[in-house]
């Protein structure tokens, strides 16, 4: 078992601890692990057999002699046990905006409801007012909700699917017969969310690819298997989509089946009027149905009279035109990074010291990260008081003096209450390096007033960044209703920058946000909101969405030099 796993058992223990009414404490302590495994950047296995496994935080004795058991046998009976008590169909419940584990539990007991279907028939009927503490209003909300989630969960996480395509991948590349081996499809564009996970493969021998592909360990069912593509289902229940192709087709094949469906019809269209025909088995002549090339996806493009389009960029947003022109973005890269500005520690409801983060983002190779850890007003999250962050300043006074090679700025994420203040006065919040402020509750007020809230934030002029902005969480919850016009206008005539959100559930702003407020003059800061140092590797993906979004280096405030940064901050 891995990390991954381990963590989804233990969080879902905590979950059914949850409808089963256990003293929260119970439940808190194994999400807590649960998030500090998910975040770890090594083997679990590794530590395990080092016996280091209550090194981690979060993790004491008991928790500790549950992984153990894991991780020997496969099997935990103490999870065994909560689930003949716990319908499997109710911890979907929970993940429902309106319901909870206490409003799943009531629905149960009372209803019999065991899963969404369940549920939403329920809430169609109007079973569910008459219960107690419901009513009608809080039938609609939960119907709301339950619609909701059944949408968002069409599609998977690309921080689900991208490790394991990654993986599979790998495998392949080390068989000489498999020539070159590519993701495509929505993955290789890197959208937020995904369907099936698409690989392309280019080998002279489809058997002999499909037979290993088969069988990978990975693969839990093999729903079709052919000549040029087989399909299965992986042991977490993800769908891949394998394809070989000759190896003089791979280029035009990647190009076709990366897509998008947009971008590909459009180029079909250019091809036409240049007397070609472009298909996933090359570039045509179209009167002598000669082969001009396909190879290399470079060909594609370039037979059509344009620069090779970024996969990340293929959904007929502007990308062929700005190619035609020679004319594309030159896309943020990791390697543009050079530090971190939203990162939680300790202090707060973070996993590791300061000076384990510190340690963590230089081994990243950044010049900088921010402790932004919560203010006081979101107490669920162990917000600091003035008190508090005075002494957290005097550890990473401390902290700068023994580690080099990295600066720990003081930083803080303030809570935009509901209207629009935040948590300390001018006098105080001057005193950070770098201000954050984010909505943390009251998601469902009315567009009106949400903008209100954010708008009054930005004009705080000690405010510096708004966290998270639109407030999703991908497959929870919807973004709030906002006025983004008016918001991208204000932080352009602020110079307050916009957040983009890197943890993977979040990637909030999203990509078309991004290019729109870009284009009214809007700079951003790319972070990771990580609460353990192993999420600071989640950057990857919010650097996808600014790529996807347009961003380049210059409209982002981290990739600048420490001293860069602090002027663009106001902090000379």
């Amino acid at each position: 078992m891995d990390n991954q796993d381990i963590a989804f058992i233990l969080n879902e223990i905590g979950e059914m601890l949850e409808i089963q009414g256990e003293h929260p404490f119970r439940s808190r302590a194994y999400h807590r692990a649960a998030y500090a495994i998910q975040g770890l950047a090594e083997d679990i296995n590794d530590i395990y057999k080092e016996n280091n496994l209550e090194k981690i935080p979060g993790v004491g004795k008991g928790i500790a002699e549950r992984i153990v058991e894991l991780l020997k046998t496969g099997k935990l009976a103490y999870y065994e046990e909560l689930q003949e008590h716990v319908p499997p169909g109710l911890l979907q419940l929970i993940g429902i905006q309106s319901v909870g584990p206490k409003k799943a539990k009531l629905f149960y007991d009372k209803l019999g409801i065991a899963d969404v279907e369940e549920l939403l028939k329920a809430a169609d009927e109007h079973r569910l007012k008459d219960l107690p503490g419901m009513g009608p209003k809080a039938e609609e909300n939960v119907r709301a909700g339950v619609l909701e989630f059944q949408h968002l969960r069409e599609r998977i996480l690309l921080s689900e699917a991208y490790p394991l395509a990654e993986n599979i991948i790998r495998q392949l590349d080390e068989f000489d017969f498999i020539l070159r081996v590519s993701a495509a499809g929505s993955l290789r564009r890197m959208k937020e969310t995904i369907g099936d996970i698409d690989i392309l493969a280019a080998s002279n021998e489809f058997s002999k690819t499909m037979d290993v592909f088969c069988n990978l360990s990975e693969v839990s069912r093999v729903l079709a298997k052919g000549e040029t593509k087989s399909s299965v289902i992986t042991q977490i229940g993800l769908k891949v989509d394998v394809r070989v192709v000759s190896p003089e087709q791979f280029g035009a094949a990647l190009q076709y089946f990366t897509g998008s469906k947009e971008h590909n019809i459009h180029l079909r269209e250019i091809a036409k009027k240049k007397g070609l025909k472009v298909n996933e088995y090359g570039v045509f002549e179209v009167k002598t149905e000669k082969r001009m090339g396909g190879a290399a996806e470079e060909e594609v493009y370039n037979l059509l009279g344009m620069q090779w389009v970024y996969p990340v960029l293929r959904e007929n947003k502007g990308e062929i035109e700005a190619a035609t022109l020679n004319n594309l973005p030159n896309i943020v890269n990791l390697s543009d990074i050079k530090g971190d500005l939203h990162v939680h520690s300790n202090w707060s409801d973070g996993l590791n010291r300061i000076k384990d983060v510190a340690r963590a983002a230089k081994e990243r190779g950044y010049e900088y990260v921010a402790i932004s850890d919560h203010a006081e007003k979101l107490k669920i999250a162990g917000g600091l008081t003035v008190d508090d962050y005075r002494r957290q300043w005097e550890e990473i006074e401390v902290a700068n003096k023994e580690i080099g090679g990295v600066t720990i700025l003081r930083g803080t994420e303030v809570n935009i209450d509901n209207e629009g203040n935040v948590d300390f006065e001018d006098d105080f919040l001057r005193e950070f390096d770098v201000v954050t402020a984010s909505i943390h509750g009251g998601f469902s007020q009315n567009k009106e007033q949400l903008t209100r809230r954010i708008l009054r934030a930005i004009y705080n002029k000690h405010v510096n960044v708004i966290g998270h902005p639109t407030g999703r969480i991908l497959g929870k919850r919807p973004p709030y209703l906002l006025d983004l016009k008016a918001i991208f206008k204000a932080a352009a005539e602020t110079g307050t920058f916009l957040e983009l959100n890197s943890f993977p559930d979040r990637l909030d702003l999203k990509d078309d946000y991004l290019k729109e407020a870009k284009d009214v003059g809007v700079k951003f800061v790319i972070n990771t909101d990580a609460h353990s140092i192993g999420q600071l590797r989640y950057i990857f993906y919010g650097l996808a969405t600014a790529q996807r979004g347009w961003l380049e280096a210059g409209d982002v405030i981290n990739t600048y030099s420490l001293e860069e940064m602090m002027k663009m901050l106001g902090k000379e």
